[in-house]
């Protein structure tokens, strides 16, 4: 099949199934307060679609020079997908000291694009069957690891931590964080969209002490630069 102009309607049905599925793996992210949430995701499921798209129709069938005669390789640009969305999926991984975070987030954007690979390759069932197995495997594996594999913890208690501070106290409360709680499990950092000069750091951390709330809220009460904590227990859905 040859590409018959902007408006044909197998090029538009690829791009809006690869946004509906970029949209759907973006929500689960953004719904747990990941970095890549759905502008993410949705962006990088379009992006592999059309590079796809282009490789199979944006070249001509034959090539012919003065010195080689041959056909077009259709895998060469969608090729380059792969390689370049590990640049961006790299950018989400952040190390501090011994704690690794980000690969899952890096995982899910390397899936996105394979998922827009697949729409863009016309592969709808595929594509369809990826983004539902992904999304399953999100959230059933968290549920998991929290019912099952610290089934022998039960001490353990997870809780998740909201804290509104100052913008200038941002990164050393987040170093503070990091460096303080040895079984943190989550946390992410983002500037307010409703106050000027606030960041919003929320956490989700597992804590073995008696009176877990109490105990947290003393110990940041002693940090300078926040204006509001809020903690409770944290129950995944």
């Amino acid at each position: 099949m040859e590409l018959s102009g902007i408006f044909d309607l197998s090029i538009i049905i690829r791009v809006i199934s690869a946004l509906l599925l970029g949209f759907a793996i973006g929500l689960e992210r953004e719904m747990t307060n990941k970095y890549a949430g759905l502008r993410t995701n949705i962006l990088v499921c379009l992006g592999a679609c059309v590079f796809t798209i282009i490789s199979i129709y944006g070249f001509p069938a034959i090539t012919v020079t003065a010195a080689e005669y041959g056909t077009r390789d259709t895998a060469r640009v969608a090729a380059q997908v792969v390689t370049g969305i590990g640049f961006i999926g790299g950018g989400t991984v952040l190390r501090h000291g011994a704690t690794v975070f980000g690969l899952t987030t890096a995982a899910t954007l390397f899936m996105s694009a394979a998922i827009g690979m697949a729409c863009g390759a016309g592969m709808f069932d595929l594509a369809i069957l990826a983004t539902v197995v992904a999304i399953i495997t999100l959230v059933s594996v968290r549920f998991f690891e929290k019912n099952v594999l610290t089934s022998s913890t039960k001490n353990f208690k997870r809780l998740k931590i909201t804290l509104n501070c100052q913008n200038k106290n941002a990164n050393n409360l987040y170093d503070y964080i990091v460096d303080k709680f040895t079984n943190l499990k989550e946390i992410s950092k983002k500037l307010s969209k409703t106050e000027e000069n606030i960041t919003k750091i929320v956490v989700i951390v597992d804590v073995t002490c008696r009176k877990p709330i109490q105990t947290l809220y003393k110990e940041f009460q002693k940090f300078e630069g926040i204006d509001s904590v809020s903690i409770q227990e944290f129950c995944e859905t």
